[in-house]
């Protein structure tokens, strides 16, 4: 365990250099959500419309940057980088745990971009909730992020099934779970998907715990869909990398 540990930290600090000698990789993943909070926003009714969508944005920025990342891995298979690391002493899940792992960081950049963005516009903070939000929805991203990379070793000879894939699922995980617009008067059919959408259930608990609601459903099936999507994601994409070539 305590080898599996530090090549895990090997291989998260590995992948986090390149993130810190080029932050605009961060900054260009969050070009989207930024123009839908632009966008959008002053569409929505209401004075405490920011308190409804803008943890919502901080999902999809969580969302757009994880499910991207496999591309990456992607790049380094047709390059033989990947194939050089595979023959190293590191184990074979810290290949993907580390990856993973990495994923935390760009998140939390930003978020806190966000937030500070949207401050003087009228959000309210409430620090306590919002750090427990970043918590859950760290978890969240270490499931995405792993989904992108099992993704990128299934697509590695064909770079195309990769993207078509990603942006195939992008779109509706986003408009199911309700970011942009509410669906609580949605058709029958368009709700029933969405309850069955695990990104529902995160961006519910963001929107709670962003507004300082911290001990309620929506926080407690929040933590469980992140949970779940983690450990999912882990699990499949520790599985994929044991088997790489």
């Amino acid at each position: 365990m305590t080898s599996l540990l530090t090549d895990t930290g090997v291989v998260f600090s590995r992948e986090l250099r390149p993130v810190i000698r080029d932050p605009f990789s961060v900054i260009f993943s969050m070009v989207q959500p930024l123009f839908f909070l632009g966008l959008f926003a002053p569409l929505l009714p209401g004075d405490g419309s920011l308190q409804w969508f803008v943890p919502g944005i901080i999902v999809m920025s969580c969302l757009f940057g994880s499910s991207m990342t496999g591309s990456n891995l992607l790049f380094e298979i047709q390059t033989g980088s990947h194939e050089r690391m595979l023959v190293t002493p590191l184990r074979r899940p810290a290949l993907l745990i580390g990856r993973a792992l990495k994923e935390i960081v760009p998140m939390l950049v930003q978020a806190v971009v966000i937030v500070a963005v949207c401050i003087p516009f009228g959000f309210r903070l409430h620090l306590g909730g919002a750090l427990l939000g970043l918590l859950i929805l760290a978890g969240f991203c270490i499931g995405l992020g792993a989904l992108s990379y099992t993704l990128a070793l299934a697509s590695k000879n064909t770079e195309w099934l990769f993207w078509t894939v990603q942006q195939t699922l992008l779109f509706p995980l986003l408009l199911l779970a309700g970011v942009l617009l509410p669906l609580d008067d949605g058709p029958g059919w368009l709700q029933a998907l969405s309850k069955i959408n695990p990104m529902t259930y995160v961006v519910n608990a963001e929107r709670a715990l962003f507004n300082g609601e911290v001990l309620t459903q929506h926080t407690l099936a929040g933590l469980v869909g992140a949970v779940l999507v983690g450990a999912l994601g882990l699990f499949v994409g520790v599985r994929a990398m044991q088997r790489s070539d």
